[in-house]
């Protein structure tokens, strides 16, 4: 660990570190989560003031403890979601559950590209002035692709109860299914349950697991604000029995959407 080395990685969080340092954490490939010493990032002029928060930075590290960071290329920076509190909000979200479930030191394959993706996705919202429904999309989803990456993937397509397709009937209003957050999702109204979904939740839930976000032909996103944000309550729900927390910024998310004015295009 004492050689010079090149990381490559997603930035997930940064904290003040003695006088003038930060310390940074970095989500890689091959170590997973590895902090790092930036010295002299803090300083007005320096040369790698750009190790923030929710960017993609190709690193040159070297020592032997607490590696420190030689020089910085900024590959992109996803800065402009702060122009927006919902984007912002929803990238946090998702740098936080990658701060839960991603180990130190540790080959995390796959992780860093799939931030990337939905980092990408957030950028466009607030490049093209989309609606912020669009964001609570792209957290919701992004939860859920990170929690199946994670291994804590929320069980869709099984009633965890009965072992029976999870399939609902769209257009009968009554069908109810059950939130059971320490095992998954059941058919019926079962007592106790954390949270019921009618059948066009359920379904739009399960979409949610394939790359894209559901669209009609038009390319209007599928489903109303109201059940964005109910969807969001499930994935904490599931989060907080599963990974004993969910992350603070889905707080900051649904004030960011329920109190907030929508854009105007």
């Amino acid at each position: 660990m004492g050689s010079e080395r090149v990381l490559e990685g997603v930035a997930l969080r940064c904290s003040a570190l003695g006088e003038s340092d930060r310390l940074l954490t970095l989500l890689t490939e091959e170590d997973g989560l590895i902090r790092l010493a930036v010295p002299g990032a803090r300083k007005p002029r320096s040369k790698l003031a750009t190790a923030l928060p929710l960017a993609h930075l190709r690193l040159q590290v070297g020592g032997s403890n607490l590696l420190r960071v030689r020089q910085l290329t900024l590959v992109r920076s996803f800065s402009g979601l702060g122009e927006r509190l919902e984007t912002l909000s929803a990238a946090q979200s998702l740098a936080e559950l990658c701060l839960q479930m991603v180990p130190t030191g540790a080959p995390s394959s796959g992780w860093p590209g799939m931030l990337l993706v939905h980092l990408g996705r957030l950028e466009t919202i607030v490049l093209d002035v989309q609606e912020r429904v669009e964001a609570l999309a792209v957290a919701v989803q992004g939860s859920l692709h990170l929690l199946a990456l994670g291994g804590y993937a929320l069980p869709l397509q099984q009633c965890a109860r009965q072992g029976t397709a999870l399939d609902p009937p769209l257009g009968n209003w009554s069908w109810r299914c059950s939130l059971l957050p320490g095992e998954g999702l059941a058919t019926g109204a079962v007592p106790g349950a954390a949270m019921l979904l009618n059948a066009s939740e359920l379904a739009l839930l399960q979409r949610l697991m394939r790359p894209g976000l559901p669209r009609t032909k038009d390319g209007r996103l599928m489903g109303p604000e109201t059940v964005w944000l109910r969807l969001l309550e499930l994935i904490a729900l599931w989060c907080e029995e599963n990974l004993e927390r969910s992350p603070r910024a889905f707080r900051l998310l649904r004030a960011s959407v329920e109190e907030m004015p929508s854009p105007s295009p």
